[in-house]
């Protein structure tokens, strides 16, 4: 029982934050709330009182349902000097939060979360006499530290652990704030499709770390096992979906450059025209003065008639003071234009750098599809091959058995599944773990001193490839002959 103790670790971008999850993590709901969710969900409001949060500093408090997360992340962010790209828009369309979910095989959890009381899972039972076990709290400080240490407690804005449900959680909301000071969930969580999974391989291996006192492993990415847990057709809509929103944003994004670029065009004009009206109100300025202080000079000398030089003098003071309080005007219309501008082309460059990630996520949604297509066709026809093989090969005689000896074909009809866990391992570089599976499960050959890893220039199916043959070899015992289960 104890390698079915798992950890739970789940990543979901969000273009914000609703109400509606800022109610639900903080089971801010009214009494017609609460009877739809127990109606509806696996929520035993009798055990609310054991849910807590844990906020800056580490400190556990019950939950503070005063302010929204949506609140929280508007004054972290306004605090900070941070834009929320989505804070003028109708319709959200940056990820600008993480929704993550912490968690483990439901045992467990019930054991960190409740100890030896016993808990009535029966819906609309009454739990009211359980009380909080001290042991789910050092776990869930162990988390929120170690989300701290990855994403920092800045960017922490809800840290709520669920013990009135059927299996005690954690949701966590991070905002993905990059080196920049700037909102990036690509940057933070994502990237390239071989970049951003390595990056999640490493966390789950990291989180790991921190559940081992608590007795939960590793458990294996929905990279490796997720493929057969949904219907193709689940896939297909599910992508759909997703490819069809990432196009509509894409083209909201073209829309929305485009009347960025307009509105600089207009900003560039404006700019021009006030500089150009400013430099010829400061060379006009510059003319009256020289022609005041040449007036001022005669009047002082008695040259000419003083009281026709004092009326000129006067009048030009009057124009001078009307040409410096336009000069004022534009040079104050100038700064404002200017920073519009700079305004806009910082939104612009924002708005190029969205539609990039929107491409690249677009790119990484077909391929997926296109993925999951690929295994299912893979899987079914090695399936009956290797099944056709089996029933075929006791057919042959002797020396024609023997033409399939050492092959990854009898390998692989003989032990398949132990040769893709294997394999599983060597593709995502756990030398170690295929390693250690393989002497577990009866293997020890294929032993060897050389470096294991990918080359630079190999593609995923010469790396595939390669790493089932190292399975292959592995999965033998010492001596060299594979072993025939029954």
């Amino acid at each position: 029982m104890a390698n079915d103790i798992k950890q739970v670790l789940d990543i979901r971008p969000g273009k914000g934050m609703s109400v509606g999850q800022s109610d639900e993590h903080q089971r801010n709901w009214t009494e017609k709330g609460w009877e739809w969710a127990t109606k509806h969900g696996n929520y035993d409001r009798s055990r609310e009182h054991l849910n807590f949060e844990i906020v800056k500093g580490g400190i556990i408090q019950p939950v503070d349902k005063s302010r929204t997360i949506t609140g929280r992340m508007a004054d972290n962010l306004r605090e900070r000097g941070i834009t929320d790209p989505n804070a003028k828009l109708c319709e959200p369309q940056y990820r600008t939060v993480a929704n993550i979910i912490f968690g483990g095989s439901r045992e467990r959890m019930h054991e960190i979360a409740f100890g030896n009381q016993r808990v009535d899972f029966t819906h609309g039972a009454d739990n009211s006499h359980i009380r909080r076990n001290k042991d789910i709290e050092r776990w869930a400080m162990d988390v929120y530290r170690f989300a701290c240490e990855h994403w920092g407690e800045e960017n922490v804005i809800g840290f709520y652990v669920h013990l009135d449900e059927l299996n005690p959680h954690v949701h966590c909301t991070v905002i993905p704030v990059d080196e920049r000071n700037k909102i990036s969930f690509n940057k933070v969580f994502g990237g390239k499709i071989y970049d951003s999974k390595k990056r999640f391989f490493a966390l789950h291996d990291e989180f790991a770390k921190v559940n081992e006192k608590w007795g939960m492993k590793r458990g294996n990415s929905i990279a490796v096992t997720g493929a057969k847990h949904r219907t193709t057709e689940e896939y297909r809509r599910a992508l759909s979906e997703e490819c069809t929103t990432l196009e509509e944003q894409i083209e909201n994004n073209k829309t929305l450059l485009s009347g960025l670029l307009t509105d600089i065009r207009f900003a560039e004009k404006r700019v021009k025209g006030l500089s150009t009206m400013t430099a010829n109100l400061e060379e006009k300025k510059k003319q009256m003065i020289a022609e005041m202080e040449t007036l001022a000079e005669k009047l002082k000398a008695g040259r000419g008639d003083s009281e026709e030089l004092r009326k000129k003098i006067s009048k030009l003071d009057i124009d001078l003071q009307k040409v410096l309080d336009n000069l004022a005007d534009k040079r104050s219309k100038l700064e404002e234009v200017n920073k519009q501008l700079s305004e806009l082309r910082q939104i612009e460059e924002e708005t190029r750098e969205r539609a990039a990630e929107y491409r690249q996520d677009l790119k990484a949604a077909t391929y997926d599809l296109e993925h999951q297509v690929r295994y299912r066709l893979a899987d079914a026809l090695l399936g009956d091959i290797l099944h056709e093989f089996k029933s075929l090969l006791p057919a042959l005689d002797g020396e024609g058995q023997s033409l399939f000896n050492d092959t990854l074909l009898k390998d692989a009809a003989e032990r398949g599944e132990d040769i893709f866990k294997c394999a599983i391992y060597l593709f995502a570089n756990y030398v170690d773990l295929a390693t250690t599976f393989a002497e577990s499960h009866g293997g020890g050959g294929g032993g060897s001193d050389l470096p294991w890893g990918r080359n630079e220039d190999e593609d995923d199916r010469a790396w595939a490839r390669r790493c089932l043959m190292q399975a292959s070899r592995m999965m033998k015992p010492k001596g060299g002959k594979s072993v025939r289960r029954k």
